[in-house]
């Protein structure tokens, strides 16, 4: 089971990355109605495998490997606790961004995305996909014991 739950951690991890890139490559241009479409739905799959993530991270964490005190006192896994809050606060304003320019198409509204606003959306993307790479890190010193306190 350990090895199972170890499985659907990484897959649902490299999924939520592939969601992640999908935004980013979709906001490329200033979107248009079908653009909205796929960014609300990448960023649905993102917060899906985000959530199953952090799920399997934590069922892991208290059925499986070494148990909820030991992770307690490691510093990776309380940095990698801390980045995957990060990053889910930094992933509020696309989120939002996406569904209210889905809401403005809905209506019947032309969609004016200024250049500033996609610079902006893809450096919160950029920067979710760093957190997951420091998470990447935070997991292998952790794995190494590095970093234990306890």
């Amino acid at each position: 089971m350990s090895a199972l739950f170890a499985f659907l951690h990484h897959a649902a991890a490299f999924g939520f990355v592939a969601a992640l890139s999908v935004e980013l490559a979709l906001l490329r241009e200033p979107p248009d109605a079908k653009v909205v479409q796929r960014l609300v739905r990448a960023d649905i799959a993102a917060g899906v495998l985000a959530g199953l993530v952090l799920a399997v991270g934590l069922a892991r964490v208290f059925h499986f490997e070494k148990g909820a005190a030991y992770y307690a006192h490691s510093a990776p896994f309380i940095a990698k606790m801390t980045l995957f809050a990060i990053v889910a606060v930094l992933s509020l304003y696309p989120t939002l961004t996406f569904l209210s320019w889905r809401r403005a198409l809905r209506r019947g509204e032309t969609l004016r995305v200024a250049p500033e606003r996609l610079r902006r959306l893809r450096l919160l993307v950029h920067a979710e996909l760093t957190g997951v790479l420091l998470m990447l890190l935070a997991a292998a010193l952790m794995a190494r014991g590095v970093g234990y306190f306890g």
